[in-house]
């Protein structure tokens, strides 16, 4: 099936129209990134790095805007403003968070930069997502005890959280957009066409 990208002649930079679609997502994930905090606590007691899971969803805001917007820049725009308002409503790990969120979507960027924005299925969704999640580990490593570890426990809290990435900001994210896709919501952002169904795989 193919995934190549619709609507060629559509400019290729974010429009007035793009940056403002991807701000309002944006404002969306950074009220949920800052309802979702508690998540992280409540997963922890359950041991093996549980907690690690609900790191998914911090990575959301990158792929999902992208999906929605398909151009070079959606995904790091989107990322940074959400972790921007997160910190501004007292997230938990307060200026840092602006920190995580370019460099986050920085690594989902990247990602669909690979290939050249061009594609937009479930696949290149979970490496976005992943692209992200390497970031953020690396990111732990600066700031946290993470690299104190033992080799065992260190890649059970790798493994659990590529895992959340995975699942929510790599699947859960290209079914939601698939999902709009075909209610023809995204019509008023972009000209739908059958190549648009095709591109979300």
């Amino acid at each position: 099936m193919s995934t190549a990208m619709p609507n060629a002649d559509r400019p290729k930079g974010l429009t007035l129209a793009d940056i403002l679609v991807t701000l309002v997502v944006a404002v969306v994930f950074g009220i949920i990134y800052r309802i979702w905090n508690p998540m992280y606590d409540i997963l922890k007691p359950l041991g093996l790095h549980a907690e690690q899971l609900s790191y998914g969803m911090w990575f959301m805001a990158g792929t999902f805007a992208f999906l929605l917007i398909r151009k070079p820049g959606a995904a790091l725009l989107a990322e940074t403003a959400a972790a921007a308002l997160e910190a501004f409503m007292g997230g938990s790990w307060g200026a840092s968070t602006l920190v995580y969120g370019v460099l986050q979507g920085l690594g989902a960027e990247i990602i669909f930069a690979a290939f050249l924005y061009r594609k937009a299925g479930p696949i290149v969704t979970v490496l976005a997502s992943l692209g992200s999640a390497f970031v953020s580990i690396f990111i732990d490593a600066h700031y946290s005890y993470i690299d104190k570890m033992t080799a065992w426990n260190y890649t059970l809290f790798v493994s659990m959280r590529l895992l959340g990435s995975v699942v929510i900001a790599g699947l859960f994210a290209w079914a939601l957009a698939k999902a709009l896709e075909r209610t023809g919501v995204l019509s008023l952002i972009r000209p739908a066409s059958a190549k648009d169904y095709e591109a979300l795989g």
